[in-house]
């Protein structure tokens, strides 16, 4: 069944090679009185893409998505949806559909019920219904559990259950809206796992919205890591994570440190510095700095270092815990950090430059 279902979309993701951008933004602004909530944003997500904005609260990423939606209406602007105009469509209107944190299930319908709700209200025939229905719940999975209420599956499968209830009518655009947000640690990575292989099968173009970085790597196609209502930087999660555009995206987007040498700014990741042993020599090519650990906190696989280094700053240092915990009493004692010089990277603040 799903794999019939993944040679479809195979099929169709291939037929619409060179297909127009399955969400296109263009100079959308969206305020609430004196806030502006989205400033001027241009942007394009192409078909069967997963895609995600990050960004902290208030940074514009939920209002972005519920514009794409049809749940708000942008004050300028144009909302595109496979080329054509939806600026002006109500929510019905759009073949997109939305998957919300706190699932949106009824409680008095079994999970086959919630899965074939949308169908029956599309008049869609009862047999058609429970076909697709099963199809869902079992791309989700769940197949089995068809007959239960949401009040008996956990968190994570309720949330299964929306996905499954949102894939079904197959839009065109599938609208994340922090998912994952209501799991404990160990599911909602298991579920990072699980969105990413449905994403796959189903081939539907996934806009996902999350403040949570691990999340964003680990799935995305692409990232759009949203500040004060702008687009700070778009890329790969490689691209966004080891050459951030500017100072937010740096301190945003994973821990970085930030260093300024001879009037050059620029930032290095943790574990691109080593925290030399004792009597260990820096290696060819490698740049050394002196300075005193300040912090040693032990985090199970790994112990993260703070060092205050005397040409002035800080940098945070991880080693991994290979042989067990290191001796505690770290503190206070000489250190020296080296790092590749080309693992470090120039960045400057755009916010600063554009003031």
């Amino acid at each position: 069944m799903v794999s019939t279902q993944t040679e479809q979309v195979r099929t169709e993701q291939a037929a619409a090679a060179g297909a127009p951008p399955d969400v296109a933004l263009a100079a959308i602004r969206k305020t609430y009185g004196d806030v502006v909530a989205v400033d001027s944003v241009d942007l394009e997500i192409a078909r069967g893409e997963f895609f995600t904005m990050l960004g902290p609260s208030g940074s514009g990423k939920t209002t972005m998505l519920r514009i794409i939606a049809g749940f708000e209406r942008p004050d300028s602007g144009r909302v595109e949806l496979g080329g054509v105009d939806v600026t002006g469509r109500p929510p019905y209107d759009r073949n997109v559909n939305t998957v919300f944190q706190d699932y949106a299930l009824f409680p008095h319908m079994s999970v086959a019920d919630n899965v074939e709700y949308g169908l029956k209200v599309k008049g869609v025939k009862r047999q058609e219904r429970k076909r697709r229905a099963g199809e869902a719940l079992a791309l989700v999975r769940l197949e089995s559990f068809g007959g239960r209420r949401p009040v008996q599956l956990s968190g994570g499968q309720r949330q299964r259950v929306a996905l499954a209830r949102a894939i079904v009518n197959h839009p065109q655009v599938l609208l994340l809206d922090e998912p994952l947000g209501a799991l404990d640690l160990k599911l909602r990575q298991e579920m990072q796992s699980e969105l990413k292989r449905i994403q796959q099968e189903v081939g539907i173009t996934f806009v996902y919205v999350t403040h949570d970085q691990e999340e964003a790597l680990t799935m995305s196609d692409r990232v759009a890591v949203f500040s004060q209502g702008k687009i700070d930087q778009i890329g790969t999660p490689a691209d966004v994570y080891e050459h951030p555009a500017n100072e937010f995206v740096a301190a945003f987007v994973g821990i970085s440190n930030l260093l300024e040498r001879d009037g050059r700014r620029f930032t290095i990741r943790p574990e691109k510095i080593r925290l030399l042993a004792d009597g260990e020599q820096p290696g060819p090519g490698e740049h050394a700095e002196r300075g005193t650990i300040r912090e040693a906190v032990y985090a199970g696989m790994i112990t993260r270092y703070v060092v205050d280094l005397d040409e002035g700053g800080e940098v945070v240092v991880v080693r991994q815990n290979t042989t067990g915990p290191l001796p505690a009493g770290d503190e206070g004692k000489p250190a020296t950090v080296t790092w590749d010089p080309g693992a470090t990277f120039a960045i400057q603040d755009v916010r600063k430059e554009e003031g």
